[in-house]
């Protein structure tokens, strides 16, 4: 079956479920591929879903930050298919216009439907790490990178993407959100009695120091949001500095 015609039948399918389901849940929209709730009047976290050999079915958050009919999206659903039923949310349900997608670092739970976006000429951001290593893994890379910081505007509200150092893999950023003092911290934030998950790509060594480093340097945040499991303040962070403590 083609992307196209995959995508209209996980869209209808969606569409039914979310009317079924929208007064029985807190969630903005609903599928058996695609899961998008509303963290604050602005953002909202979308859940796909990644089939992996040494983790099996994984839930992979992404996160979705509205201002002024315009949207960021940071970290793409798991394929172009559940991309593109993401996307038509946003435009026909919330009739945002994106202008950008953000990418943590090179995983596929992170870029794995980027050609979605790029066939909608949506523009793509990471660290010019994340662009080097994507293409070593031959899948669909970022277009524009940067080394440290990268900052954009979107609908009037500031969104800097910032790179601290190495621990899940050795690009990973986070993506701060000003009005918001909102982290999305992708797969180097743990949430709450979580494991150490996966660490082909890690830097144990220097794990805690970079989050310590994020800690310090936005002492106000609010709302954290990692890579797989549930959103909370600023303990997921705390957690995460203890999980991967060198004694």
């Amino acid at each position: 079956m083609s992307i196209k015609k995959s995508f209209l039948l996980l869209l209808f399918l969606g569409l039914v479920q979310l009317q079924c389901k929208s007064q029985q849940t807190d969630e903005a929209y609903n599928s058996e591929s695609l899961h998008i709730r509303p963290i604050s009047k602005n953002s909202y976290v979308h859940v796909s879903y990644l089939n992996t050999n040494d983790f099996g079915k994984v839930a992979c958050n992404g996160l979705i930050y509205i201002n002024n009919n315009e949207a960021v999206v940071f970290d793409t659903p798991a394929n172009a298919v559940v991309s593109q039923e993401l996307l038509y949310w946003l435009h026909f349900q919330k009739k945002a216009t994106v202008k950008a997608v953000i990418v943590n670092h090179f995983h596929i739970d992170c870029l794995g439907g980027l050609e979605a976006f790029h066939d909608a000429k949506i523009p793509s951001y990471s660290s010019n790490k994340t662009i080097e290593l994507a293409k070593i893994d031959g899948v669909v890379s970022p277009q524009i990178g940067f080394d440290i910081q990268n900052e954009l505007e979107i609908g009037g509200g500031k969104v800097i993407n910032k790179f601290f150092g190495d621990a899940h893999t050795k690009d990973n950023i986070i993506s701060y959100i000003s009005n918001e003092e909102l982290i999305f911290g992708g797969c180097m934030i743990k949430s709450l009695n979580a494991s150490k998950g996966n660490l082909e790509d890690a830097n144990i060594m220097e794990w805690s120091k970079t989050v310590q480093n994020i800690k310090d340097a936005y002492p106000n945040l609010k709302t954290i949001v990692p890579g797989h499991g549930k959103h909370g303040n600023t303990v997921l962070l705390d957690y995460t500095i203890e999980l991967f403590k060198i004694d």
